[in-house]
């Protein structure tokens, strides 16, 4: 796995995001039986950020927590058979799944912990998890949708110890 961290964020976080953003990744694409070792890019922002870049790409004009830029579109989410023949999605020299992008507002990570009531690790897991779904194809516009990857990111968090 190839990971790119931009640490562009005032607010500090205080523990081995790093590791826990890897952790996190690694065992939603186990979990998802990807058989490519992958590359991915994590963005660490702030709201005023987030905000800009949620009104460029999805027409909102606010923050948000977290955003996700996959690199692929899937017949059936989760579903990686066919990546090899798609041009540009393996790295040429790595051979790694080009995954895509996660951009994560610290500032909403720390509010959100705080009123969830939970630690500021669990809410950035999540936020991983939620944002490494949408990199492999999932989405909750539809309420079967939603109730499918609802199931799968608490899944993966009971998984990884990282319960409210």
């Amino acid at each position: 796995m190839t990971y790119h961290f931009e640490y562009e964020a005032e607010e500090k976080l205080d523990f081995d995001y790093e590791g826990l953003i890897k952790r996190v990744i690694e065992q939603v694409l186990d979990y998802e039986k990807c058989p490519y070792e992958s590359e991915i890019n994590i963005v660490l922002t702030n709201n005023e950020e987030i905000a800009l870049i949620n009104g460029e790409f999805r027409n909102i004009e606010k923050e948000t927590d977290v955003l996700s830029f996959p690199m692929l579109s899937y017949d059936r989410p989760g579903d990686f058979s066919g990546i090899e023949e798609e041009q540009g999605l393996l790295h040429p020299e790595t051979g790694e799944l080009l995954l895509g992008d996660i951009m994560v507002s610290v500032e909403k990570v720390m509010e959100q912990a705080k009123e969830y009531g939970h630690s500021v690790e669990r809410e950035l897991g999540f936020l991983i998890a939620h944002s490494v779904l949408h990199l492999c194809g999932y989405d909750h516009i539809e309420a079967e949708e939603r109730d499918v990857m609802e199931r799968k990111q608490r899944e993966i968090m009971d998984l990884l110890g990282l319960v409210r």
